[in-house]
């Protein structure tokens, strides 16, 4: 994602309300198909995003556009915080047309989700836990660590496992859902994804803009 540092140039301007450290981005991902949590929208998608930041603040919206297919289209916000290796994030997830994730008979609602992650450069593993707060009948939780395994041919390689329950689930138990090795390289990435408790696998390629 793009971002551009606010300066003096444009306080001259009279945007004197917006900090001189405070970044905009924006960009977009263009995916084979949008794989999220062991789901899949079955359809190559456009991923726009915007977001503000300033110290350890962030605020931002993103969204994902089916664009062959009947996939899903979903539009999120979010605010996020961080605090040294920790990070919580608050994320209103919405889609409209509630073929994605149903959350059993709350379809087209807003669901709200607190996320909580943990990451270091010191160590190469990283821990994220969310919880669904509201609009999610089945208090559907998620729990994710991704192993960081290094670079092999300037291309970045990670595993990754995520298990959760409700929505996330054949069943609404709880279960591991995804077991994944994700590679980037410059703009490009690239992840294979094993869902066992629905018996489905992902080949997904993106790239960056």
């Amino acid at each position: 994602m793009k971002k551009f540092l606010f300066s003096a140039a444009l306080l001259s301007l009279g945007l004197t309300a917006i900090p001189a450290s405070a970044e905009v981005g924006f960009g977009a991902d263009a995916v084979s198909r949008y794989v999220w949590r062991g789901g899949s929208n079955d359809a190559a998608s456009v991923q726009p995003g915007i977001s503000y930041s300033t110290g350890a603040v962030e605020i931002g919206a993103w969204s994902t556009w089916a664009i062959n297919g009947d996939g899903a289209n979903e539009n999120n916000l979010y605010v996020s915080f961080a605090a040294g290796p920790v990070g919580i994030t608050v994320t209103d997830y919405f889609s409209g047309d509630a073929q994605f994730f149903s959350y059993g008979n709350d379809k087209g609602v807003h669901i709200l989700e607190v996320m909580a992650s943990y990451a270091t450069e010191d160590m190469p593993i990283s821990i994220t836990g969310a919880f669904n707060v509201s609009g999610d009948s089945e208090d559907s939780f998620w729990l994710e660590a991704t192993y960081d395994l290094g670079e092999v041919d300037e291309t970045a390689v990670s595993i990754t496992a995520g298990a959760g329950n409700g929505a996330y689930t054949t069943d609404t138990d709880p279960t591991l859902v995804t077991i994944g090795v994700n590679l980037s390289k410059g703009d490009y990435f690239a992840s294979y994804i094993l869902n066992p408790d629905a018996e489905r696998t992902f080949l997904v390629f993106g790239r960056s803009f």
